[in-house]
């Protein structure tokens, strides 16, 4: 009987608990300071204890094809794989597993692979590859299931706000000077990936529980079925202040599956200590 593998980056930043649970494969994304690669394992609270050391970012940079076709081979004859990747508007990711696709079907993969643009990152990711496992559970069949994540892609939402703004500084995305006026101002960037997956800001507000308050807001547009909907919330190193949002989301938005994580070193790099994301 053929089964579904599915296979996915480091930046999704599921519990490895929750990935051991539903069997899904990470390609990992390399993250480095200088010419030290990061381990996968790496203590989190080192990762961003260090990088408020370092006067620049470590650097990032996507799993080759090789990577990817690797990991496609240990797929046996009689299993489907559907591989979803971080959003092609923020890393070169989607598009070498796609390349992988191509090699591992020259060499005569005779099963079926999708490879798909999740759009997003870190737990927006997450979420859609957690819905998948649950279609593998189900015994959706493949067709259904790629039908269906696509959908999911479309209706997802990924909504987060960087307390710092120190490492959009330093990764030259703000300008040092206006950076620094809006650090004293307390100003908080409330941010959202895009319907292209690209990461834009949405709003600008002072105050760290002003711009929570208004992250819960943003769920407020869409309707949600709260028994079967999936609701994820992500931080980067500040879990009592994410435990805190979570259960005020969950007072207005009661959610019954909730995923809840830490961001790696992948994600983490970007965002800076202290941010949270809630994603859909």
């Amino acid at each position: 009987m053929t089964t579904i593998k599915i296979i996915t980056d480091s930046s999704c930043d599921l519990p490895s608990t929750i990935i051991t649970e539903i069997g899904v494969s990470i390609v990992p994304l390399s993250v480095q300071f200088g010419e030290e690669c990061m381990k996968p394992d790496m203590e989190l609270a080192d990762f961003y204890a260090r990088m408020k050391r370092e006067s620049a970012l470590p650097k990032t940079s996507s799993p080759s094809p090789g990577h990817f076709l690797s990991e496609y081979q240990k797929c046996g004859a009689d299993q489907d794989i559907l591989v979803l990747c971080l959003s092609s508007a923020l890393s070169s990711t989607y598009h070498h597993a796609v390349m992988a696709k191509e090699m591992l079907i020259e060499e005569g993969f005779t099963g079926r692979i999708e490879v798909i643009d999740s759009k997003t990152t870190s737990l927006g990711l997450g979420v859609i590859v957690y819905q998948a496992a649950q279609m593998v559970a189900s015994k959706v069949p493949f067709e259904k299931m790629v039908a269906s994540i696509g959908q999911a892609v479309t209706r997802s939402g990924t909504f987060f706000f960087l307390d710092t703004l120190e490492n959009v500084i330093k990764g030259g995305r703000l300008d040092r000077v206006r950076g620094a006026v809006a650090s004293v101002l307390n100003i908080k960037l409330l941010m959202k990936a895009s319907e292209e997956g690209a990461i834009e800001v949405v709003e600008k507000i002072r105050g760290t529980q002003g711009a929570l308050k208004r992250l819960i807001s943003f769920l407020s547009d869409k309707e949600h079925d709260y028994e079967k909907d999936v609701i994820a919330i992500a931080h980067s190193n500040c879990e009592p202040r994410a435990r805190e949002f979570m259960a005020q989301l969950l007072e207005k938005h009661p959610f019954r599956n909730v995923l809840f994580s830490n961001m790696g070193t992948v994600i983490g790099t970007y965002a800076g200590e202290g941010g949270v994301l809630v994603a859909y």
